[in-house]
């Protein structure tokens, strides 16, 4: 199998050296790795532009920033401008942040995953990040794909475009692909560093928990379940309540939802009391706690 890669950036230069080297030392290396700017100012275009002129394998695309864009848009627009300049051949499409890394068999086994098993979608390996000097696994649950390091089944991408161009756009485009029939999976035994905290470019724990509420309000949840998922978190951040300030806010103003009815439907059945036991487990580790 052949897979291309996609990386929005903006102001990336340090991560986007470090993420260039794990690609270059692939098993299976990409056929083609699209750097896409948004509005860089810190010489990510210098070094991008260098590493497109270096290897016949990477390529540079500018994208003018918005005047005015809702939290995500951008990502989604630019990963949509570089998977749209494929020329079609690959079989997997990655979107790809700048600031991971990985081991060099990560896509090999990405591509054996969706060689094992047709149906399978969209797939990551495991987050791990940097706690108190110690790398450690974030662990998600149900069917959640990781955001910063996801693979994309040529076939399930079509399925499930139009990307929504608002934060929470990569969990309404895994609730959409089982909608159609795929199935999304995390591979537990897989890891690969995300060396910027999730939110971190919010300015504050609060902000950035309170961003995931109104996300959460988007994609439709439960209300009690965002409750239980602002609780399971408070264990290790209280900042984690900025969450239902968020989804409550959101609420209150009458922020749109998913259009998709069929999907806010499936995020709901998954949301059912029943499978809570289930999602702490998971949401616990793989043991279980």
């Amino acid at each position: 199998m052949r897979y291309a890669v996609v990386t929005p950036v903006r102001n990336e230069l340090s991560n986007l050296r470090r993420v260039s080297a794990s690609l270059a030392g692939q098993s299976v290396r990409p056929a083609c790795w699209v750097i896409v700017d948004t509005g860089s100012t810190d010489g990510t275009v210098d070094l991008a532009r260098s590493l497109a002129g270096e290897h016949a394998w990477i390529e540079f695309l500018s994208q003018p920033t918005a005047t005015s864009t809702k939290r995500g848009g951008p990502i989604v627009r630019a990963f949509e401008t570089g998977a749209t300049s494929l020329d079609g051949s690959a079989d997997v499409i990655v979107k790809l942040d700048a600031d991971v890394s990985f081991g060099s068999e990560y896509f090999e086994r990405i591509l054996n995953a969706f060689a094992a098993d047709p149906r399978l979608g969209i797939v990551s390996g495991s987050a791990q990040e940097l706690e108190e000097g110690v790398w450690r696994t974030r662990h998600n649950t149900g069917a959640s794909v990781w955001g910063a390091a996801r693979a994309y089944r040529a076939e399930c991408l079509v399925d499930v475009r139009p990307l929504e161009e608002q934060m929470g756009w990569d969990g309404i485009d895994e609730v959409k692909a089982r909608v159609r029939g795929w199935t999304t999976e995390t591979l537990v035994d897989l890891p690969f560093r995300h060396h910027r905290a999730e939110g971190a470019r919010d300015g504050s724990a609060w902000a950035a928990w309170a961003a995931r509420g109104r996300a959460s309000h988007f994609m439709g949840y439960r209300p009690w379940y965002l409750v239980a998922r602002t609780l399971h978190h408070t264990r290790t951040e209280a900042a984690a309540l900025g969450m239902i300030w968020g989804f409550v806010a959101a609420a209150a103003t009458r922020q749109p939802t998913c259009s998709d009815k069929d999907v806010r439907r499936r995020l709901r059945s998954e949301q059912r009391l029943r499978n809570l036991k289930a999602r702490r487990r998971q949401a616990l580790g793989a043991s279980g706690q």
